[in-house]
Protein backbone atom coordinates (compact mmCIF):
# COMPACT_ATOMS: atom_id res chain seq x y z
CA UNK A 1 0.00 0.00 0.00
CA UNK A 2 1.44 3.40 -1.45
CA UNK A 3 1.88 6.38 1.53
CA UNK A 4 -1.01 7.86 -0.26
CA UNK A 5 -3.54 5.20 0.22
CA UNK A 6 -2.36 4.56 4.03
CA UNK A 7 -2.75 8.30 4.76
CA UNK A 8 -6.65 8.92 2.83
CA UNK A 9 -7.16 5.52 5.09
CA UNK A 10 -6.40 6.80 8.36
CA UNK A 11 -8.08 10.44 7.52
CA UNK A 12 -10.89 8.08 6.79
CA UNK A 13 -10.77 6.28 9.97
CA UNK A 14 -9.67 9.92 11.88
CA UNK A 15 -12.85 11.12 10.82
CA UNK A 16 -15.31 8.22 11.43
CA UNK A 17 -13.77 7.99 15.08
CA UNK A 18 -14.55 12.30 15.10
CA UNK A 19 -18.20 11.15 14.08
CA UNK A 20 -18.80 8.48 16.71
CA UNK A 21 -17.25 10.78 19.42
CA UNK A 22 -19.99 13.39 18.50
CA UNK A 23 -22.53 10.82 18.22
CA UNK A 24 -21.98 9.07 21.84
CA UNK A 25 -21.52 12.90 23.22
CA UNK A 26 -25.19 13.82 22.06
CA UNK A 27 -26.54 10.52 23.66
CA UNK A 28 -28.05 10.93 26.72
CA UNK A 29 -28.08 8.83 29.71
CA UNK A 30 -31.17 6.25 29.55
CA UNK A 31 -33.51 7.17 32.73
CA UNK A 32 -34.34 5.14 35.13
CA UNK A 33 -37.09 2.64 34.18
CA UNK A 34 -39.43 4.09 36.92
CA UNK A 35 -39.16 7.11 35.65
CA UNK A 36 -40.27 6.28 32.46
CA UNK A 37 -43.65 4.51 33.51
CA UNK A 38 -44.08 7.76 35.95
CA UNK A 39 -47.59 8.76 34.95
CA UNK A 40 -48.95 5.80 32.86
CA UNK A 41 -51.75 5.23 35.33
CA UNK A 42 -52.59 8.70 35.46
CA UNK A 43 -56.27 8.87 36.33
CA UNK A 44 -56.75 5.38 35.33
CA UNK A 45 -60.41 4.44 37.30
CA UNK A 46 -58.93 0.70 37.29
CA UNK A 47 -55.33 1.99 39.07
CA UNK A 48 -57.28 4.16 41.26
CA UNK A 49 -59.56 1.67 42.49
CA UNK A 50 -56.45 -1.19 43.11
CA UNK A 51 -54.68 1.82 45.10
CA UNK A 52 -57.96 2.50 47.13
CA UNK A 53 -58.56 -1.25 47.75
CA UNK A 54 -54.70 -1.45 48.70
CA UNK A 55 -55.00 1.48 51.63
CA UNK A 56 -58.24 -0.03 52.87
CA UNK A 57 -56.86 -3.13 53.58
CA UNK A 58 -53.67 -1.80 55.11
CA UNK A 59 -55.84 0.11 57.50
CA UNK A 60 -57.66 -2.88 58.31
CA UNK A 61 -54.64 -4.42 59.47
CA UNK A 62 -53.48 -4.43 62.92
CA UNK A 63 -50.36 -2.43 63.41
CA UNK A 64 -47.27 -5.07 64.57
CA UNK A 65 -47.36 -3.07 67.99
CA UNK A 66 -50.90 -4.06 68.82
CA UNK A 67 -49.90 -7.48 68.27
CA UNK A 68 -48.99 -9.57 71.45
CA UNK A 69 -45.56 -10.75 71.08
CA UNK A 70 -45.96 -14.38 71.78
CA UNK A 71 -49.47 -14.50 69.50
CA UNK A 72 -49.52 -16.94 66.63
CA UNK A 73 -49.40 -15.65 63.11
CA UNK A 74 -52.35 -16.37 60.74
CA UNK A 75 -50.56 -17.80 57.53
CA UNK A 76 -52.64 -17.06 54.53
CA UNK A 77 -50.71 -19.90 52.70
CA UNK A 78 -52.87 -22.99 52.01
CA UNK A 79 -51.62 -26.52 52.61
CA UNK A 80 -48.66 -27.70 50.69
CA UNK A 81 -47.67 -24.29 49.31
CA UNK A 82 -44.10 -23.89 49.19
CA UNK A 83 -44.66 -21.05 52.17
CA UNK A 84 -45.73 -24.25 54.12
CA UNK A 85 -44.02 -24.77 57.61
CA UNK A 86 -42.45 -28.35 57.86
Amino acid sequence: MSPVELEARVAALEAEVADLKKMKLSVSEPRPWWEQITGTFADDPAFLEAMRLGRDYRESAPALADVPADAETPRDDPPGSIGEPG
